[in-house]
């Protein structure tokens, strides 16, 4: 049997075509960068997968985060300058954590 792996991942990249995805898995350096460079990363795990997987996958992820929501009785928080650097609008992003 081949060894369980086990990583905690800080950033992703996610990448599609017209045949597959493909998800990659980083870890921020444990400082900050210098000024005026850029903020590198180490690549911990690739993963490939048909864009009908990731598809369910995120509705499946949506609806767990959801279901731990109500559970638990809190909501999880993304900072609006997260939102920002990734160029969601506040529309968007609560128009997809809505429950249907």
């Amino acid at each position: 049997m081949s060894e369980k792996i086990d990583i905690y991942s800080d950033q992703f990249q996610v990448n599609t075509g017209p045949y597959g995805s493909t998800l990659n898995f980083l870890l921020s350096q444990p400082t900050p960068p210098a000024p005026g460079t850029t903020p590198q990363a180490e690549l911990l795990a690739t993963v490939r997968m048909s864009l009908e997987h990731l598809k369910l996958m995120t509705f499946i992820l949506r609806n767990q985060i959801l279901t731990h929501e109500e559970q638990t009785g809190t909501t999880i928080q993304i900072p609006p300058q997260v939102l920002n650097g990734l160029r969601i609008s506040r529309e968007d992003w609560d128009g997809f954590w809505q429950r249907a």
